[in-house]
């Protein structure tokens, strides 16, 4: 059985418990000498296509998997599966 099915009410202690959210675009491997020569204006070039889906962590387990939206002047993700479980439409 779920505990928190059971026992709502207990979920309420961990409600305020801040954790650690991150949005993982892409990543990339680079030797020291190519890191040593960024400079302003240098384009690094990610692991992932434009199109692939950005992963979601908190605390470091993978929750769910995005695409990168642009509202205003600020990114944001619209989240398109929530791992283990489909989103309803």
């Amino acid at each position: 059985m779920n505990a928190t099915l059971e026992n709502p009410s207990n979920l309420n202690l961990v409600l305020d418990v801040p954790v650690s959210l991150t949005i993982e675009l892409g990543g990339c491997k680079l030797p020291m000498r190519e890191v040593l020569q960024l400079i302003i204006g240098s384009v690094v070039q990610l692991d992932k296509p434009a199109d692939a889906p950005v992963e979601l962590s908190v605390n470091g387990k993978l929750i769910a998997r995005g695409e990168v939206v642009v509202i205003e002047d600020r990114y944001g993700v619209k989240i398109t599966e929530v791992v283990g479980q489909p989103i309803a439409a």
